[in-house]
């Protein structure tokens, strides 16, 4: 089948580059694309019927590997399918290469069937679009194929690391007739260099100046994976020169003696005489979004009068707290190791060994330690119910040490802030946060342990879950993959919620109620299932339920929303 040859290098190239994950949903036109992967002896693929768990699942698989992942569907509305996740990788940055298969652009407007505009799908959220050509004939088509994919597959990775979409239209026959085989020839790949950007020796002691010249400096991080040598730095920077570091779960910083990490709960009663004691002279920020209210408005309503944002490098400004001053294009994590040796030397040089400089983190970690005294206080009480807020709590305490935590959107990633995950534990955190929507929560979560042996755990509410199904439907499911499941029958944050809480139209059109449990889903997928409904059980149970096992484990958490609401509401009430 000499004239799809083209089609089965990208095979090859995939693998040449980098790509060895692949993820097919079935489909009739997508067959040259799906043959040329499942022949090729390095790739590994994996079978996902619904398109759009497909590419939550790929991004799940990528948010561990922190490598490309490849996606490929059939053409018509199998393509649209995948659009909620490649929103999500590209407001993550996490690399993806979407291949979807399409008619040749002659039919399209001529009531064919699975024929849509496809070039060019995904807009603006996507790093860019290619539309390879449907005939091969001539040489330059299998040269400017050949191009493509190589841009594509780099530009997935450069920063901002992102989706990337190759259109690719197929015309019959898509089967190679009996007898016919593939022939993988080495395909040339271009290879595109990458450098660290490096500030001038001028800007570098600008930069100082103004850090030496800041009574109160502070450093935020946003979202990022979990690095401990980022950590390690972040730790070294606070407990040596005295500099506060905020962060929330989402953005892997743990609760140690160090960091600031209960922001949403002091930050809320805040009032004009603590606001203007906490505001920064200099503000440092890293990673991506931030995930609580609280603290985004703090830094809104008491700007810093220096605002650094580092970055790799510098693509479009990003100033969500409205402060921004500089945009610095570097590695953070090797510009603060710098920073801090740069500092540490000329302290040295001063004589400044003194704790003088400490007075501005204590003042954050005193409010920060009142915080966590009062949430304990309200999940820890003799009577203390069963509700989401005080499962949560139970089942991070007790969450395998190094294994990887995911968190559903909605109120589970925020209960679990509000808790924070201990240093000891060495939890990695991931959350899709980038759009920070229900709809692949629990798929992302498969791709996960699809990625590592690690235990995977995801914390998910009962509207994502039963919204997300379809990611435990391509077996087999990962033996890895425990699902902590907390089920309170609806929508349980428009109840915490002022708006849609006070409304009478709460019921029927914010939340959702059911009436289901997990137990068939957990049955028709081979799941070993589990329900609870104390907190002694829980418990008691967590322990066994997070072994190692040959099938994947749900365990189902009942509540009750009322209950739910009044725990919450009383401890918005006391912070006040």
């Amino acid at each position: 089948m000499p004239i799809l040859q083209p089609i089965v290098n990208i095979a090859e190239l995939l693998y040449q580059k980098g790509i060895i994950d692949v993820l097919v949903s079935p489909g009739s036109r997508s067959a040259p694309l799906t043959l040329a992967v499942a022949r090729h002896p390095h790739l590994r693929i994996r079978v996902v019927a619904d398109e759009r768990s497909a590419g939550f699942i790929a991004l799940g698989i990528a948010q561990q590997s922190r490598k490309p992942v490849a996606v490929i569907c059939t053409s018509g509305s199998a393509v649209y399918n995948l659009a909620p996740s490649v929103a999500e990788a590209f407001f993550q940055q996490v690399p993806l290469l979407l291949l979807t298969a399409d008619r040749p652009h002659e039919w399209l407007y001529q009531q064919d069937g699975q024929t849509i505009d496809q070039p060019g799908i995904f807009g603006s959220q996507v790093k860019r679009s290619y539309d390879l050509p449907a005939d091969y004939a001539h040489p330059d088509s299998s040269w400017f194929i050949e191009r493509s994919i190589n841009e594509a597959i780099t530009l997935t990775r450069s920063y901002p690391a992102g989706p990337v979409h190759v259109n690719i239209p197929l015309r019959e026959p898509f089967y190679p007739t009996a007898g016919e085989t593939f022939q993988f020839e080495r395909v040339r790949t271009i290879d595109t260099l990458t450098g660290i950007p490096t500030l001038a020796p001028d800007t570098w002691h600008q930069l100082l100046t103004v850090w030496e010249r800041s009574e109160r400096i502070l450093i935020a991080v946003g979202q990022l994976p979990r690095d401990p040598n980022l950590l390690r730095i972040l730790r070294k920077i606070s407990e040596e020169l005295g500099i506060p570091v905020v962060g929330e779960i989402t953005g892997n910083i743990p609760v140690n003696e160090l960091f600031i990490t209960h922001t949403d709960t002091f930050l809320t009663p805040l009032d004009d005489e603590t606001g203007n004691m906490l505001r920064p002279d200099l503000l440092v920020t890293i990673g991506n979004s931030f995930l609580t209210r609280n603290l985004k408005t703090f830094f809104r309503k008491y700007p810093a009068h220096q605002h650094w944002h580092i970055q790799p490098m510098v693509d479009r400004i990003t100033d969500s707290f409205q402060s921004l001053t500089t945009l610095i294009p570097s590695d953070p994590l090797l510009f603060l190791e710098k920073l801090f040796a740069d500092v540490d030397y000329q302290r040295f040089l001063q004589g400044d060994d003194d704790d003088d400089s400490h007075e501005y983190l204590n003042q954050w970690l005193a409010l920060d330690r009142q915080a966590a005294q009062h949430i304990d206080k309200t999940l820890n009480q003799p009577d203390t119910p069963l509700t989401d807020w005080s499962a949560v709590q139970v089942v991070l305490e007790q969450l395998p040490n190094n294994s990887i935590l995911h968190l559903a959107n909605s109120m589970p990633v925020r209960y679990a802030n509000l808790c924070g995950i201990h240093e000891r534990q060495q939890i990695s955190v991931s959350a899709n946060r980038g759009v920070s929507g229900i709809d692949g929560c629990l798929s992302t979560a498969a791709g996960a342990a699809l990625a590592t042996d690690q235990i995977v755990t995801v914390l998910i509410g009962d509207v994502a879950f039963f919204y997300d199904r379809n990611a435990l439907w391509s077996a087999p499911v990962p033996p890895n993959l425990r699902i902590v499941l907390l089920n309170n029958d609806g929508g349980h944050i428009f109840r915490i919620i002022d708006g849609p809480s006070r409304q009478p139209e709460l019921e029927t059109y914010f939340e959702t109620p059911h009436g289901y449990t997990a137990r068939n889903t957990a049955e028709d997928a081979h799941l070993t299932y589990q329900v609870c409904d104390s907190l002694e059980t829980l418990g008691s149970l967590l322990p066994d339920f997070f072994q190692p096992g040959q099938h994947a484990k749900l365990l189902e958490i009942s509540t009750d929303k009322f209950i739910n609401q009044e725990q919450f509401l009383a401890y918005k009430t006391t912070i006040k």
